[in-house]
């Protein structure tokens, strides 16, 4: 099944797109775009010459950040869905990252489009758990979970 829709972080609310890994209005960061495939989510990232660990080889800590921007995405994606609602309907839902969890699995190498994966495991009013899988064609580099909160009021600009 092809990933298919709008991408989540493209139905972020303006004044909530400039994370660094996923906000459109961040010129600087990763763009990445999630989309729903079937009942997995999906991204895809070509890592840069100055994505580098050692020659050859991705950064572990760009790895992180695309398992938690995919995470928190997949989250609000899969809260939208469980209340029966087209995701970018008001009032927002977004989450953050309460816990991020990381295992490499193998090296990352460089000049391969990566590819995440996501499953929201528990979706509940507040909490989201997603696991992520990092693939490098056919190979799993990096597999992860992230448990996102809905993103406290004190954090709303405003």
């Amino acid at each position: 099944m092809q990933a298919s829709g709008q991408a989540f972080q493209d139905l972020y609310p303006e004044e909530l797109s400039h994370c660094y890994g996923c906000g459109s209005h961040n010129k600087d960061g990763h763009q990445l775009k999630s989309y729903w495939d079937g009942e997995q989510t999906v991204a895809r990232f070509t890592p840069q010459a100055f994505h580098t660990a050692i020659p050859g080889y991705v950064y572990g800590g760009l790895i992180a950040s695309l398992i938690d921007c995919h995470g928190t995405g997949t989250a609000a994606a899969a809260a939208y869905r469980a209340q029966g609602r087209a995701m970018g309907s008001l009032p927002a839902i977004r989450f953050v990252t309460a816990s991020l969890k990381v295992d490499y699995l193998a090296p990352t190498p460089m000049g391969v489009e990566l590819k995440l994966r996501g499953i929201p495991v528990e979706v509940k009013e507040r909490k989201v758990i997603v696991e992520i899988t990092v693939l490098a064609g056919d190979t799993v580099c990096a597999r992860g979970q992230v448990i996102a909160v809905k993103m406290p009021d004190s954090m709303l600009p405003g």
